[in-house]
């Protein structure tokens, strides 16, 4: 170490601790998932506890694995049915997400059109209220105009709009990195706009697709508090609503909560690890010009 620099070593012991600290919830979930139980204690206490005893009791590992609680999550509960509701919706809201945001992206970044600066600008505002205050005009539109109450397309439809704004944004500032250059030489060559966009621009911008579809999947994947107002049969529930129930006034069955949780997670990490190689030239280039 030279002399003057700072040591490293309360900088890894820092990290180190916060690696801790933010690992021990999620051991703390898988430890109850796998434990058979439906309780928050980890380990029976002794009647007169030593303080290796209560050590050992808030330690994040159970004391007879079992998979119990994974088994009749599907077997004696309707989470499967919950979960397929998440894979589908999510699944749609990603498509057309990402069709909805894409063109509306390249048609800002590359046309000229009255209106243009404006509506952006109201994409802006429109992510300033919180997702709360949109329920009553939202209910109104959904479930009295549209009667798609505790249905796939009306939940579709919210998490779309409630997914566009940014993801519209984040596309048009990468369609601004791409040359204008490459769609009139396609112009020349007698190609369509349509064309174009498909076989020329979308190829070049997979990053921002890809980081636009995780946030359209994670929108509708994670989102509680919609699908909780607007899906009131319990075979129409989401996975996140589902998991409510396990804890809810008239029950504790945190194991079923803790193992649904995992099961939940585990789409979101996939798609994350399948599409982190985009990730961060997506992000970045769609936020440094706009």
């Amino acid at each position: 170490m030279k002399r003057g620099e700072i040591p490293h070593w309360p900088i890894h012991l820092f990290v180190l601790m916060m690696v801790v600290v933010t690992l021990y919830p999620v051991l703390f979930v898988i430890t109850i998932a796998f434990s058979g139980g439906q309780t928050l204690s980890i380990a029976d206490l002794p009647q007169d506890p030593t303080i290796g005893d209560r050590l050992r009791a808030i330690v994040p590992w159970p004391e007879n694995v079992s998979t119990e609680n994974f088994r009749s999550l599907f077997a004696d509960q309707p989470f499967a049915r919950w979960l397929l509701n998440s894979i589908v919706i999510s699944l749609a809201t990603t498509v057309v997400g990402v069709f909805l945001a894409s063109t509306a992206a390249y048609a800002f970044s590359r046309f000229r059109f009255p209106g243009r600066r404006a509506g952006l600008m109201m994409f802006l505002v429109s992510q300033m209220f919180p997702a709360t205050l949109m329920l009553i005009p939202l209910y109104i539109l959904i479930v009295q105009v549209l009667g798609l109450e505790s249905s796939y397309i009306g939940l579709v439809l919210m998490y779309t709009q409630t997914a566009i704004p940014l993801c519209v944004w984040m596309m048009k500032g990468y369609f601004d990195t791409i040359p204008k250059e490459l769609e009139e030489s396609a112009l020349i060559d007698g190609a369509s706009q349509s064309a174009i966009f498909f076989r020329i621009v979308l190829p070049l911008a997979k990053p921002a697709v890809a980081v636009t579809a995780l946030f359209s999947f994670m929108t509708a994947w994670n989102e509680f508090v919609q699908a909780a107002t607007f899906m009131n049969k319990e075979q129409m529930y989401t996975a996140p609503v589902g998991l409510r129930f396990f804890v809810s006034g008239f029950s504790e069955q945190w194991g079923y909560f803790a193992a649904g949780s995992i099961i939940a997670a585990i789409p979101v990490v996939v798609l994350f690890l399948f599409l982190q190689k985009y990730l961060v030239s997506g992000l970045t280039a769609g936020a440094v010009k706009g």
